[in-house]
């Protein structure tokens, strides 16, 4: 933590647990939400997360850059920021929160079509955060399709 990016980067420690960093940071952004959520309207919301993925291909950068390892298992800022974007379209209900954690795990773990093309191919703080918001982005199309399939 010699640099102020990494405490970001690491999901203020949250990405330092031995086993699974990407699932404890991905647990982080839960409260972290729910704590800008209760206290934002939905534009500074929407603001703080957009600033907060921009911020993180810096803070993904500098960190990757000082550890020798463009996409450490530590770094879990990507994690944090794109799942904060998922919970934005998430019903608060216990169910939908649980549905949302486990498909975007499995998606960010997985890695379907295209997500892998660009993990494989950007190794910058950029490819870092995009991946994810990749996942975010296959988790919110299951999410949405489900719950309009149940509408």
């Amino acid at each position: 933590m010699r640099h102020p990016a990494h405490f970001f980067a690491f999901g203020f420690g949250s990405g330092l647990a031995p086993i699974a960093p990407g699932t404890f940071g991905t647990l982080a952004a839960v409260p972290l939400y729910y704590g800008l959520a209760s206290v934002l309207n939905a534009g500074q919301l929407y603001a703080v997360i957009a600033l907060a993925a921009l911020a993180g291909i810096w803070f993904c950068r500098v960190a990757g850059r000082n550890i020798g390892v463009a996409d450490h298992g530590g770094i879990v800022w990507d994690e944090i920021v794109a799942f904060w974007l998922v919970l934005v379209f998430t019903p608060v209900q216990p169910l939908w929160i649980a549905a949302a954690f486990l498909l975007f795990r499995l998606f960010d773990i997985w890695k379907p079509f295209p997500i892998y093309w660009f993990d494989a191919r950007l190794k910058n703080g950029f490819g870092v955060m995009f991946d994810d918001l990749l996942a975010a982005g296959y988790t919110l199309a299951v999410l949405l399709g489900v719950q309009h399939w149940l509408a």
